[in-house]
């Protein structure tokens, strides 16, 4: 069984803000079993499986971390509601491009309407210069791909993007939206619900792509640790 299953079982029994004493006497088995189970030591048969799934109202496939919707539901490509403005931007030729132009624009949405209801105009500019940072890096990439074309066209010099310019700007950009939050933290305390109820409630055609890009960057990030320790 996947590791996505003890990671969501134990997500789950937290969301559901019980103790892992209590939901193992409600599921019928012993603390130390249900903690084997959220660790990954030990697998489950198919009727504890059932059992959680009603536990905590969820399908089988979530659990299992086969689909990001609780009922079990898969989402096509062109299914995705696109957040963009320009409704009349198509991307032609590639399903995987607009996927992904869907994802990220859906995502980028909930995450500014979110920085918007904080007010906090620091973390809102650093986001946005983080995430243009990463454009540019990206656009600029494919732009001199192929050794033909005129770089004069960017103001930063094709050595110093290529040393790091960009990336050094990223992260100073990250410090201080960090920084901008904790601010906030500190002067007024209060963020918007990020609850997964209150997320799904206040963005119903948005959310599944955060979740899919949170999904798949995890896995991307721990896939590189696993590799990296099997090197070792």
């Amino acid at each position: 069984m996947s590791s996505d299953f003890s990671r969501c079982l134990s997500l789950l029994r937290q969301e559901k803000g019980i103790s892992q004493r209590a939901a193992a006497k409600d599921l019928g088995i012993s603390q130390a079993l249900l903690s084997h189970y959220e660790n990954g030591v030990r697998e489950p048969g198919l009727a504890f499986v059932i059992k959680a799934c009603n536990y905590y109202n969820v399908s089988a496939d979530f659990l299992l971390g086969r689909t990001l919707s609780r009922d079990g539901t898969t989402i096509a490509a062109e299914e995705l509601y696109d957040y963009s403005a320009e409704k009349d931007n198509v991307l032609h030729g590639s399903i995987l491009a607009t996927l992904n132009k869907k994802l990220l624009v859906n995502s980028i949405g909930v995450l500014f309407d979110l920085l918007g209801k904080t007010g906090k105009k620091e973390a809102i500019n650093a986001a946005a210069d983080y995430l243009g940072t990463a454009v540019y890096k990206m656009f600029r990439h494919l732009y001199r791909a192929d050794g033909t074309q005129n770089e004069d066209f960017f103001s930063v010099p094709a050595r110093q993007f290529m040393a790091g310019i960009p990336s050094a700007d990223m992260i100073c950009t990250e410090a201080e939206y960090v920084e901008a939050l904790a601010c906030h933290v500190k002067e007024k305390g209060n963020f918007p619900p990020m609850n997964n109820d209150a997320l799904m409630e206040n963005y119903p055609g948005l959310y599944q792509s955060l979740l899919q890009i949170i999904h798949t960057t995890g896995e991307r990030v721990n896939c590189r640790g696993r590799a990296r320790k099997e090197k070792n």
